[in-house]
């Protein structure tokens, strides 16, 4: 590997990269990674991860567990070789894994991504996978299946198998050999099937020896009744031998003729092996994909090294190559500018291995030709280098190399020699590689680079945060901002006798203290300003989730609008529907009156008879069209009466729905406080709540003809009831409904007596089984409205009702 990648350790994040791959040409490939140069280039491979990245989170990763090289194995097929049932088992394997990653693509349907072309590239081939999976078991056995011929040889073999077996037990059962055996059972030997005779009888069982046991004291005998039986078993195993080569042959020959569309699709399930363990380490480093430019500029945001801890590293924001081409950063040791820099150098190298970045959005980061780093102590006893002379070796390979496409980066600049000297070798340097155009970040401790740092432009300096009260880094990156060596203050931090410390800090030039107090100044500054940015942000924040809490708020309270508007409008075409039927039902009546007024002579009771139908169907419109309880503003406890009310006045009793007559005006109010106003509402006469009354301002006071019997009540949907009849007697008839039915219009028979300031009134529910005079007192028994009920006497309907008193 180049040694300047080594230096930034892509070596660890391709060993890192190697662990996602499953076969093993994938993980070479992985280990092998070299950064592309190419612009074009490497945006396709930052794409292919970027759609392979996008797949693992939608549908998860195709399985490439047991995929491996078989080529060598097809062309050896495909030569006429005959394979082992091992490869032939290794080949079916291979095109099963194949079929599943074409499958997996199929799968995400309706996802066009680069890595088509790849997929696409894979052919599935089940018609050879059948047939080696069909003909083979494992790496030892041949199927039965595998041929007509092969199946009908081994049931021979079985049967020839069987009749030995059963012979050779006759003869161990029969007394005049069985007590020449060692052990009365059927073995084989050689293939053949044996008997154990014990050494010293071995000639009274005559037969061929086949062998004898550890101990001599066995041999085993073939007997000759036998023998004939074993040699056609042995005729049989050689053909069984003979068909199973002809089946691997055929085989071979199959998988052979295959050879070019199996090793196509395996180099392509390869390189897809590799895209995918790119886009699963993304994950691990919670990597995102950079946007990659060839002008050489570099803005990380929230950048971190993907080497170390993520959930511990400080991430860093750092840009180059966009207002200036040279970072020098400033600071203590152990503060953090060597990760710095090589994060800037790895995460560029990455970028160009198609690999996402650990990096905020909107991240950008240059194509280089080349990334040259001289970090860390190279010293080499073999070659009588110092320090000094290890980086001063790099630093003339690095001139000899850079050009404007080369991104450098240098630890401690000059270091290891005599601090002016080294601190002139570093400005030249730093001016030599911007004359060549090279992209540089460096770290230095000279006070004389800051300076540089200040007055060139071009040149920009950034420092490692340190904490002194803690004498702790923080690991933050500022750039802009030189940084501070701290010495003094470190020091007296520790304990140095404040007399020692003083004494230095004289020894120490005025232009040095002035630039150094400056930075302090600065420093602070850049401190405020933070703590008021972050203030600021906090501010937003919440301003932002307040906006969002009235918008939700705004938006749920449209939905409630719309809601009630849609039901509003529901129930007006409900009514609007009534209303047109009852005008119809009119219309027919007249009609009907009209026909019969052709035909009939008393034309005065026609008359009569067809206002009675006018008056019956207009009432029935205006119940249609204005229900009692219709929704509006008045319901809902926001109505005020315009003016006082007098005696005289019309007013409409909210509750029930109905017109009525003030008899008193309000008086002082009932026991709770509430103004009570007597009304006349046809041939009833009650108190009702104030508030409970509708004024009907320009209504003539109606001409009282008798009481209204059996007027319809509306309920409050504004449906007529056909059900609930209020009569002057305050009756209701339950008759003839279910006991659900019966229950539902009492309830609501209930609170519109208590609206309307009803005491008493009788419930008609019949005598019949008892069932429903029952329902109707186990209901009433539990209602928090009724004082008492009763069952009516003599005069009153006796059984058939129940007299109920409210509270």
């Amino acid at each position: 590997m180049n040694r300047h990648h080594k230096t930034l350790e892509l070596d660890k994040i391709l060993e890192l990269l190697a662990e996602h791959t499953a076969c093993a040409e994938a993980r070479e490939l992985a280990l092998g990674l070299t950064p592309e140069p190419s612009l074009p280039l490497a945006r396709a491979l930052l794409a292919q991860t970027r759609d392979a990245h996008m797949l693992l989170a939608r549908f998860g990763g195709p399985a490439f567990g047991g995929l491996q090289n078989v080529n060598n194995a097809l062309r050896r097929a495909q030569a006429g070789s005959m394979l082992s049932l091992r490869e032939l088992l290794d080949v079916a394997q291979v095109l099963r894994i194949l079929r599943g990653i074409v499958v997996w693509r199929e799968g995400c349907a309706g996802v066009e991504t680069g890595l088509d072309a790849l997929f696409g590239g894979i052919s599935p081939n089940k018609y050879l996978e059948d047939a080696i999976g069909g003909a083979i078991l494992s790496e030892d056995t041949v199927a039965d299946a595998a041929s007509p011929a092969l199946a009908d040889i081994r049931r021979k073999i079985r049967q020839q198998e069987s009749n030995v077996r059963q012979r050779l037990e006759r003869i161990t059962r029969s007394p005049q050999v069985g007590k020449f055996l060692q052990e009365n059972l059927v073995t084989q030997r050689n293939g053949r099937f044996v008997v154990p005779v014990k050494a010293e009888f071995r000639g009274e069982v005559p037969g061929l020896v086949h062998d004898a046991s550890s101990s001599g004291a066995t041999v085993f005998v073939e007997p000759m009744a036998v023998v004939e039986a074993n040699n056609e078993i042995k005729i049989l195993q050689g053909k069984e031998r003979e068909e199973i080569e002809r089946i691997l042959t055929e085989l071979s020959e199959l998988a052979g003729s295959f050879y070019e569309p199996v090793a196509a699709g395996y180099e392509c399930a390869v390189e897809l092996n590799l895209i995918f363990a790119k886009a699963q380490l993304a994950y691990d480093m919670r990597g995102s994909v950079p946007e990659l430019n060839g002008e050489g500029k570099i803005l990380l945001r929230r950048a971190r090294h993907p080497l170390l801890n993520r959930d511990t590293a400080v991430p860093v924001d750092v840009s180059l190559g966009l207002t200036f081409d040279a970072l020098i950063i400033t600071g203590p040791n152990t503060g953090g500018k060597t990760v710095s820099i090589k994060t800037i150098g790895l995460l560029a190298l990455m970028a160009q291995c198609g690999l996402m970045i650990p990096a905020g959005d909107q991240s950008q980061m240059a194509v280089f030709s080349q990334v040259l780093a001289d970090i860390g102590d190279e010293q080499s006893i073999e070659q009588s280098l110092s320090t000094f002379s290890s980086h001063m070796t790099n630093l003339i390979q690095i001139l000899d190399l850079a050009d404007p496409s080369s991104l450098v980066l240098i630890d401690e600049l000059g270091a290891g020699t005599d601090p002016v000297e080294g601190a002139a070798l570093a400005t030249a340097m730093i001016e030599a590689l911007r004359g060549k155009g090279a992209k540089l970040a460096a770290t230095t401790h000279y006070a004389e680079l800051k300076a540089y740092a200040l007055q060139t432009p071009g040149v920009e300096n950034g420092c490692c945060e340190f904490d002194v009260e803690t004498l702790r880094p923080t690991y933050r990156l500022l750039v802009g901002v030189p940084g501070r060596s701290n010495a003094f203050a470190i020091s007296a931090r520790l304990g140095m006798p404040s007399v020692v410390v003083d004494r230095a800090r004289a020894l120490v030039s005025g232009e040095s203290l002035r630039f150094e107090d400056a930075v302090d100044r600065l420093e602070q500054s850049r401190t405020a300003a933070e703590r008021a940015k972050e203030e600021a942000e906090t501010l937003r924040q919440e301003a932002v989730r307040a906006l969002e809490e009235a918008e939700r708020r705004k938006a749920e309270a449209q939905k409630r609008l719309d809601q009630a508007m849609e039901t509003a409008r529901t129930q007006g075409m409900r009514v609007a529907e009534q209303t047109k039927r009852e005008a119809y039902a009119l219309l027919a009546e007249l009609e009907k009156y009209k026909k019969e007024k052709e035909t009939a002579g008393d034309i005065a009771e026609l008359a009569r008879r067809a206002r009675a139908a006018v008056k019956k169907g207009m009432e029935a419109v205006d119940a249609a069209a204005d229900p009692g309880r219709a929704p509006d503003l008045e319901d809902e406890g926001i109505y005020v009466l315009p003016r006082p009310l007098r005696t005289g006045d019309m007013v409409r009793l909210a509750g029930l729905g109905v017109t009525g007559t003030v008899l008193a005006v309000p008086d002082g109010g009932d026991r709770s406080g509430r103004q009570m106003v007597e009304v006349q509402a046809g041939a009833m006469r009650t108190r009702v709540p104030l508030k409970g009354l509708r004024l009907l301002e320009g209504a003539a006071v109606p001409r009282q003809d008798g009481p209204r019997r059996g007027g319809k009540v509306t309920d409050e949907r504004g449906e007529k009831s056909s059900r609930l009849t209020l009569s002057a007697e305050t009756r209701l008839d339950l008759r003839g409904m279910t006991v659900d039915d019966c229950l539902l219009e009492l309830d609501r028979f209930l609170d519109s007596a208590m609206r309307s300031g009803l005491h008493e009134f009788t419930v008609v529910h019949g005598k019949g089984t008892g069932a429903l005079r029952a329902a109707v007192q186990k209901f009433l028994k539990g209602h928090p409205t009724v004082k008492s009920f009763r069952l009516g006497v003599y005069g009153e309907g006796e059984n058939g009702v129940t007299i109920v008193e409210l509270k």
